[in-house]
């Protein structure tokens, strides 16, 4: 089983990516000189050490991740690894609410083209006769 050091500094752009926060360095690199990245409070470049116990907040996604320094290592490891690098301080993401599409019945809305015809051929035979109409044609079913 490999050791986890709690001594020494690294640079935060190379923890980040070795605690697997982001995919690549330059990711890491990116985020810190675009300020998403914050060390105690302070935004940092990528070459700030970091040591244990240091409280480091990424913004990722929209979201924010709010980090404890506890072990580091410099190189990429497991993700099971790298969990133990860190206490997650995040507090829970609130659920959003998604609206759910109103469904509709078949049928309803727009008729078809060949809801249409058959329209059209009741309204014409309707219109052009003055004695009753003659349901014995049609299915109960598709009125």
């Amino acid at each position: 089983m490999v050791e986890i050091p709690t001594s020494g500094k690294i640079r935060i752009d190379a923890w980040l990516w070795a605690v697997r926060v982001y995919k690549t360095r330059s990711e890491a690199t990116t985020a810190c000189r675009a300020g998403h990245v914050r060390l105690n409070g302070i935004s940092v470049k990528a070459a700030q050490p970091v040591v244990p116990g240091d409280r480091i907040r990424v913004r990722k996604n929209g979201f924010d991740r709010e980090l404890e320094v506890v072990g580091l290592i410099p190189k990429r490891v497991s993700a099971a690894m790298a969990t133990k690098c860190y206490i997650d301080h995040t507090p829970p993401r609130e659920k959003v609410i998604i609206p759910q599409v109103p469904i509709r019945e078949r049928g309803a809305g727009r008729p078809t083209k060949k809801d249409r015809r058959e329209m059209d051929r009741l309204r014409t035979s309707w219109q052009g006769s003055d004695d009753q109409f003659d349901f014995s044609e049609f299915d109960a079913d598709e009125l």
